[in-house]
């Protein structure tokens, strides 16, 4: 009876995309973030009420809204980038926006236009997209909204309020310079432990290790990404810089030994994730470690006792070669004179680690060991500045001036960049047309929710659509209490600084959320402006709905590729770049089998991965087609990962004693791969085919096969 209830009422059950788009993400209360905005969007207000220009404070306090929506980095070099450059460009925005106010057609056409630029501007990177966001919304603003002042003066209040925002989260830089960056590596030394806990637990908790791992890639790449920020300033000149670069390789053996453990059902003793999070506190306190000596002898081993080379590549590559290739011999130095001078120390013992494991424990255990020994050695160099002429594992970014060039050129050449670009300016020209023929009171509202809805690289159009609509309303709920029972004037500056604080508070639980903090900040500082009142609510839901219509019907409906999911096409290009990364594992070219070669074309492979598991979850929140033929993929987004570690698992194995495969299994791997690629790029329903191996079942390769066999059975095209 039970069981027909349930089924009665299933209907009346939200649908799976709906539910999984409203749950909130689990996120840590961002404090500072918080304080900041009460600070900066409160304060604007109040000066402009004690000069008794209270609409030049609301201008100041929407400039810093606008900045503290860009307020999510946490080294201080990516705050500038992420606050200041948008603002420059909101600057513009809205600098343009009001030389068009009132002058109909011209202004649809200008502010079309614009919204062409940014849509194409969102596809270059991150700051891009915030930036190109700011350009369109403040052009909005000025073309739909009359501005007091001269033409110059909103663009330079706006500017104002959101660099406050950006000096707020500079204060503490002088006392915490390179604080984030060291406890973003700290971090991932964290995760790496615990991967080394789940690591060899057994098919029963495959799910904890494959967790572990995505946390692993998800702060490498957070870690990656804010010491590259640093190192195109600063590399070769800051110390601290340099060893954090030299802390984040010497990790790498590390996590290229823990799918070993974990292929071959190897407990590592938990001595070694303890000896990972000691390391992980040293760094994070921007302590070294102690160099010493195992019975008398100076210890500065690789994994396989060969001296390391300093560079973070254990065990491979000891030449101490430049990025270049080139050698560099300070055999003979009076620095390398004075270290070898220095008496030794016994650095192994703070650890909690002994000179050698005990026979029991497998060739996994003690890879993890004398890695894990590598990498104290690492922060115990008390001369980071050998690393510099290094291998160069990360790849140092080009020069500013190159990459602006590459990334213009890329966006005026690139197909997809014009496809958002039109696809975000038919959206806002039909909006603005509407609105020109329409009488829609204060009609930049609804260019305003197209503009949030359908920035292209913010996700899911529908999902993103109906999530507007739904935190619009919630908002407005808010809204309508504090207009309906708050007395305007100074009771405005208390208000704002308390709803400011939801916004980087909420922001990160998830769209929805957000919109529902944002919209009566919008309103209250909107009412600041025009003095219209409780009359702004109802408005504001009727332009949040019609925006919210036209980006489903002219920039998802009209658009065929926004109903089809992209993780076969980037899956299969990750599956293509698999089999370049077995040949690359096994290979006989010199160059293209070197320990950072490698090195970076794995940590590509799992930056790939990681993008197409965000991609997959983006997907899932599309409604029934296209989530539930993105949910058909994911067994094959964790078999390639898979594969992936058992490559590494099998050139560790090879590192340590094993027979290397001969080039006839390694053409077989490669080629099934390959095969596998572009059956993924020729079909969107999956069937599965069997692959067909010749070589040894017992071989260093056999579990690599085992894994491609089970991905070509997973997914293959029909034939």
């Amino acid at each position: 009876m039970g069981h027909m209830r349930n089924r009665a009422l299933s209907p009346l059950a939200p649908p799976d995309w709906l539910v999984r788009s409203l749950k909130p993400q689990p996120a840590p209360v961002p404090w500072a973030a918080v304080a900041r905005a009460a600070i900066a969007m409160s304060l604007p207000l109040a000066i402009g009420m004690a000069a008794g220009e209270p609409a030049y404070g609301a201008l100041a306090s929407m400039g810093a809204l606008s900045g503290v929506i860009g307020d999510t980095a946490d080294a201080y070099r990516m705050r500038i980038l992420n606050i200041a450059v948008p603002q420059l460009f909101g600057a513009l925005g809205v600098t343009l926006g009001a030389l068009v106010f009132g002058h109909g057609w011209a202004a649809v056409g200008a502010v079309t236009l614009v919204a062409l630029v940014s849509g194409m501007m969102s596809t270059i990177g991150a700051v891009a997209s915030v930036s190109g966001l700011l350009l369109l919304l403040n052009c909005v603003i000025g073309a739909g909204l009359p501005l007091p002042g001269q033409w110059w003066l909103a663009p330079a209040l706006m500017t104002g309020g959101g660099l406050l925002v950006l000096a707020l989260a500079l204060l503490a830089w002088p006392l915490r310079s390179g604080v984030p960056e060291r406890a973003a590596v700290a971090a991932t030394y964290r995760s790496v432990a615990a991967l080394l806990e789940a690591a060899g637990t057994g098919e029963d908790d495959d799910a904890a290790y494959d967790k572990a791992r995505a946390d692993v890639t998800a702060s490498l790449n957070q870690a990656y990404d804010l010491v590259l920020a640093r190192r195109t300033r600063d590399h070769g000149r800051s110390p601290d810089l340099v060893r954090l670069i030299a802390e984040l390789n010497a990790i790498t053996p590390v996590v290229e030994a823990a799918p070993t453990a974990h292929q071959y059902g190897e407990k590592l003793p938990p001595e070694l994730a303890a000896a990972m999070r000691r390391l992980a506190e040293a760094v994070g306190r921007g302590r070294r470690a102690v160099r010493g000596t195992h019975g008398g002898r100076d210890d500065r081993s690789g994994p396989h006792g060969e001296r390391a080379d300093r560079s973070g590549t254990p065990g491979e590559g000891g030449d101490r070669s430049g990025p270049h290739g080139e050698r560099d011999d300070r055999s003979g130095t009076p620095g390398d004179r004075a270290r070898a001078d220095r008496p030794p120390h016994n650095a192994y013992v703070d650890l909690g680690l002994p000179d050698e494991l005990p026979h029991p424990h497998g060739p996994a255990a003690r890879a993890v060991h004398h890695a894990l020994r590598h990498a104290a050695d690492t922060l115990a160099d008390p001369d980071p500045l050998t690393v510099i002429h290094a291998e160069d594992r990360l790849g140092r970014p080009a020069a500013l001036r190159v990459r602006a060039r590459r990334a213009t050129r890329n966006v005026v050449l690139s197909g997809a960049s014009w496809r958002y670009g039109l696809r975000l300016a038919l959206c806002i020209g039909i909006a603005q047309c509407l609105v020109s023929l329409i009488d829609v009171p204060r009609s930049y509202w609804v260019a305003l929710t197209i503009t949030f809805v359908l920035k292209p690289d913010f996700g899911s159009v529908f999902s993103r659509a109906v999530l507007r609509a739904l935190g619009t309303a919630a908002g407005l709920v808010v809204a309508a209490a504090v207009l309906s029972s708050v007395e305007r004037g100074w009771w405005d500056v208390p208000v704002v600084l308390i709803l400011a604080t939801l916004i980087p508070a909420l922001t990160p639980r998830g769209y929805g959320y957000q919109t529902a903090a944002i919209t009566p900040v919008i309103l209250l500082l909107s009412d600041v402006l025009n003095h219209q009142g409780f009359g702004l609510v109802v408005p504001r839901l009727v332009d949040s709905l019609i925006g919210c219509a036209i980006a489903l019907v002219a920039g998802y409906l009209l658009w065929p590729e926004s109903w089809h999911t992209r993780i076969g096409d980037r899956l299969a290009d990750a599956v293509s770049d698999t089999a370049r990364y077995v040949e690359c594992a096994f290979g006989d070219d010199p160059e293209a089998t070197a320990p950072a070669a490698r090195a970076r074309m794995r940590r590509r492979l799992y930056r790939d991965l990681s993008d197409i598991r965000t991609e997959f979850q983006r997907a899932l929140t599309e409604p029934p087609p296209t989530g539930a033929r993105a949910a058909a993929w994911w067994p094959l987004v964790v078999a390639v990962e898979r594969i992936v570690d058992a490559t590494t698992a099998a050139r560790v194995r090879v590192r340590h004693g094993a027979p290397a495969p001969g080039p006839h299994e390694v053409t077989e791997v490669s080629r099934q791969l390959r095969e596998l690629a572009e059956g993924l790029r020729e079909v969107e329903v999956l069937v599965p085919v069997p692959a067909a191996f010749t070589g040894p079942e017992d071989g260093v390769l056999g579990p690599l096969r085992q894994e491609v066999t089970a991905a070509r059975a997973v997914a293959s095209p029909r034939v």
